[in-house]
């Protein structure tokens, strides 16, 4: 992926400033499956930071466990932008 067309991603969401219209850019730039996968994903660090256990993790989201443990894996040894937002 070409590292600029990121960094213009991540200006244009950073310059949105209404939760509508956030909503509404995701919904237009994402696929139904892309905005389902990304929000339980925000959810999976959510619930892991607030410590509920990995297996408790997947079976409230419905995802398996592998999926729980990239978002543990993200927490541990990520780029910390999780633990900055949340």
């Amino acid at each position: 992926m070409e590292k600029q067309y990121v960094k213009e991603l991540a200006k244009t969401v950073a310059s949105i400033r209404d939760n509508e219209l956030a909503e509404a850019f995701l919904h237009n730039i994402l696929t139904p499956a892309e905005l389902d996968e990304i929000s339980k994903r925000l959810q999976i660090v959510k619930l892991l930071m607030k410590g509920v256990s990995q297996r408790d993790v997947a079976k409230k989201l419905g995802v398996s466990m592998g999926t729980v443990s990239r978002g543990s894996r993200e927490l541990k040894y990520g780029e910390n932008g999780f633990k900055k937002i949340l």
